[in-house]
């Protein structure tokens, strides 16, 4: 029988920005690869958690950790961060044991510019994983001008970081018709979508305070639950909120625009809503059940109707609330297949909030259930991670009886 040093294989993650469980922030990848049988993983991320802007070291052994610059704003720093992240990451992965693939995930392109080379270097297979479509997001954002030289250069190394990828794992499956535009080849991609294990999100009151006793709650508890940032939309949520004074709103999370999301409620006097620190995503399994509702919004912008897949999304359903959501396209499709929640324009977010809040506590919990469901037959960790294992025993050439 062979043994079991012999059958492990080894698989390096680029993510400059993920997180253990044990702190707020993006876990699709402790979540995915803690999973996977016969392989052994490694994560090599930021010492910096970009949003407190403290140094941190991670408890999790799996995590392997790089100094980098700080930034506040989306300038020449935030460029730079990119820039030390994938340079200390390369000397990082060079002294890590050899892997087998290399896997390197945007959001920066830069990122799997250095899994290919460590890949190359550490004679690897490499897999390049797209959570953000770079640089379209840019442009759709406003940061970068179409046809502008830099966009042109970012294009040139979005196809050629393509073209030399073993696999392409992509989290929305409507970006097939995207990588098909940029010439990829349908049989390198890979959907791999983001998810949520909802046997992890149980009510723990025993461990967490529950959000009804953390703030004070009149009407139906409405809860946002991710970053506060440009791409989010809150200050059309607040304008919402203005109009729903009945009813009580939590946002969790951490941002760029939180500081004047704060000031902004404060100053138009938003009694109804409230602002919580990001909390640590098991602490925020733990919680997210007890609201009644769970909020999905995101900014107008032309990349987000190419696809999307968002956690929060798959985070609300696993707890089990249904959700009222502004994203048409997949997340849309994902409420109405499922009935466990409602869609509608963002200069209708008020109204829908209304119709949701006027619905018995029954008639949610129903709703929250279909959710539930949809998420375990569907996305859960479990049966995406299943996926990621398929890819990653094929890239080597190893059959699946063999993990």
């Amino acid at each position: 029988m062979a043994s079991h040093q012999s059958t492990t294989r080894r698989v390096l993650v680029l993510n400059h920005y993920a997180k253990p469980l044990s702190h707020a922030g993006g876990t699709r990848h402790v979540e995915l690869f803690g999973r996977l049988r016969g392989w052994h993983w490694s994560i090599v991320v930021a010492g910096l958690d970009h949003v407190t802007h403290r140094r941190y070291t991670p408890e999790d052994p799996h995590f392997v950790t790089v100094p980098v610059t700080s930034y506040t704003r989306n300038d020449y720093r935030r460029v730079l961060s990119w820039f030390t992240y994938s340079w200390r990451a390369f000397l990082a992965g060079l002294r890590q044991p050899r892997p087998d693939v290399v896997y390197a995930s945007t959001p920066h392109i830069l990122a799997p510019v250095t899994g290919w080379a460590l890949a190359r270097l550490r004679r690897a297979r490499f897999v390049l994983e797209v959570r953000d479509l770079w640089p379209e997001a840019m442009v759709s954002t406003g940061y970068l001008r179409r046809g502008s030289a830099i966009h042109r250069l970012l294009q040139a190394l979005e196809h050629w970081i393509y073209r030399r990828a073993d696999r392409i794992v992509m989290v929305a499956h409507a970006w097939h018709s995207y990588f098909g535009d940029a010439g990829v080849d349908p049989a390198k991609l890979v959907w791999v979508s983001n998810g949520a294990e909802p046997d992890d999100f149980r009510l723990r009151p025993d461990t967490y305070q529950p959000l009804r006793d953390r703030v004070p709650v009149r009407g139906k508890l409405f809860v946002f639950a991710g970053s506060h940032g440009p791409i989010n939309g809150l200050d059309r949520l607040l304008d919402a909120v203005a109009e729903v004074p009945e009813h009580t709103f939590v946002l969790i999370g951490d941002g760029h625009d939180k500081e004047q999301l704060v000031l902004r409620a404060r100053t138009e006097g938003l009694t109804n809503i409230h602002f919580l620190d990001a909390m640590p995503k098991e602490e925020l399994r733990g919680v997210l059940g007890g609201a009644d509702v769970g909020v999905h919004v995101l900014a107008d912008s032309p990349v987000y109707r190419m696809g999307a897949s968002p956690n929060k999304l798959y985070d609300y359903l696993a707890a089990g609330i249904p959700v009222i959501n502004n994203c048409p396209g997949e997340p849309e499709d994902i409420l109405v297949s499922s009935g466990s929640g409602l869609t509608v324009e963002t200069d209708e977010l008020a109204a829908g909030l209304r119709k949701l809040a006027e619905l018995d506590d029954a008639s949610l919990r129903e709703m929250g259930r279909h959710g539930r469901r949809y998420v375990e037959e569907h996305r859960s960790r479990t049966i995406m991670a299943a996926r990621l294992q398929r890819l990653l025993d094929e890239v080597i050439g190893r059959s699946p009886a063999a993990s």
